[in-house]
């Protein structure tokens, strides 16, 4: 990509980093982002500050790593508006690198395309690799949109993540990153499940998740979320909140597809437990304190079933 000049809205535990790696690569960054603390620390690596997400209008490329899509269409407001007045040159590209619904990306793409006159349009890049890979820049980044969008944009998507995939049409990026949510938040649940099991019964939960790497039950996801839930570390490298609206994506994309899911269907109830006892805030982890809870309701119920006996 010739230009290599973007927009960057949203700095937070993700955005952050990933930002700092374009700057790092020779990108030309205009930031935006609720707070200014973030934008003040990138402007020490060549980032430029903007008062507002519409003055990035005349921009080739505008990421968006907020939340969720109602925070990226309120942030892009003012953007498209100003698009509808005097629209942009062609081959803009929103890059929305959030964690969507599939659906809803697609709509945001077809309110894009009518704001600028079919001279933007939207790709979906979502990543994986937690902070410590948009801090490294090793994501694992997912691409739906056009094959050519994609091939313009694919040195720019390098600079942040070292496994970068076209995945279809619009809405691909998302739902394949559903799919790695599916994974991953199933699976940090079992480890939660079988480290419970084992501490209750006696059993070394750090020795238990040590031979586990060894066998078939080696993860990814062993090795990063295993020491926190046998320290019961909860420190925050991701709200856990967000795999609850993750799962529900899964659930939205299987109900279109005629697909089951069992386990996401389960999934999605679990961590919505979580967010009831108010754990939403803390990392993913701690999924590990919600099923201790109910280990012990489950102990109370059993004991009273006992005593009635």
């Amino acid at each position: 990509m010739e230009d290599r000049c973007a927009g960057f809205v949203g700095l937070g535990l993700m955005g952050k980093p990933m930002a700092a790696n374009l700057l790092r690569s020779g990108w030309d960054l205009t930031l935006w982002n609720r707070s200014a603390g973030a934008v003040a620390a990138l402007e020490q690596l060549g980032g430029r500050p903007a008062h507002d997400v519409a003055d990035m209008r005349d921009l080739p490329v505008i990421v968006f790593m907020l939340p969720d899509l109602s925070f990226i269409e309120e942030a892009a407001a003012g953007l498209l508006e100003s698009w509808r007045a005097s629209p942009p040159r062609a081959g803009t590209n929103v890059v929305v690198m959030s964690s969507v619904s599939p659906s809803g990306v697609q709509n945001f793409g077809l309110e894009v395309q009518r704001a600028s006159q079919g001279n933007a349009a939207v790709l979906d890049a979502p990543v994986s690799g937690g902070t410590a890979g948009a801090a490294d820049g090793t994501l694992a980044i997912m691409v739906g949109g056009a094959d050519t969008d994609f091939r313009r944009l694919e040195p720019f998507f390098g600079a942040m993540g070292t496994t970068v995939r076209h995945m279809g049409a619009l809405g691909a990026g998302s739902l394949a990153k559903a799919c790695n949510q599916l994974i991953v938040g199933t699976t940090t649940a079992a480890l939660a499940e079988a480290a419970e099991l084992a501490e209750r019964s006696g059993m070394d939960v750090e020795s238990l998740f040590e031979v586990l790497s060894g066998g078939l039950a080696a993860s990814r996801v062993l090795d990063v979320v295993g020491p926190r839930l046998v320290r019961k570390d909860y420190t925050p490298s991701g709200p856990a909140k967000f795999m609850h609206k993750d799962l529900s994506f899964v659930l939205e994309s299987a109900r279109a597809a005629g697909a089951a899911v069992p386990m996401a269907t389960a999934g999605v109830e679990l961590y919505a437990e979580l967010k009831r006892q108010g754990l939403g805030d803390q990392d993913l982890a701690v999924v590990r304190q919600v099923i201790s809870q109910l280990s012990d309701a489950a102990a109370d119920s059993a004991m009273k079933g006992t005593v009635s006996a």
